[in-house]
């Protein structure tokens, strides 16, 4: 019985060596290192650089322009089926009964 869990503990530690590269040690640890900074600079910074660009720019025109008109409130959506704001809703179901 004892035996079972330690095959079962093995082929877990084996499948996740296998899966990372079949690496261990430092050269394992160096590898996931080389590709955590690699993944920093070409995805996460530039995303941040652009977002803070962003709010930089919004800032500016704010600055700007104290007076211009920002909508602050999402537009509440029409909840008629036909799209129109006046109007009779769904009566070209009702005709066709």
């Amino acid at each position: 019985m004892a035996s079972s869990w330690r095959r079962s503990l093995g082929n877990v530690r084996s499948f996740i060596g296998n899966s990372m590269g079949g690496l261990r040690g430092g050269s394992n640890l160096a590898s996931w290192a080389v590709a955590g900074t690699l993944a920093y600079f070409l995805w996460v910074k530039p995303s941040q650089d652009l977002k803070r660009e962003q709010q930089e720019r919004a800032a500016a025109l704010a600055v700007a322009d104290p007076y211009r008109y920002v909508e602050k409130r999402k537009p509440i959506p029409d909840p008629q089926e036909t799209g129109l704001i006046y109007g009779n809703k769904n009566r070209s179901n009702k005709s066709a009964e």
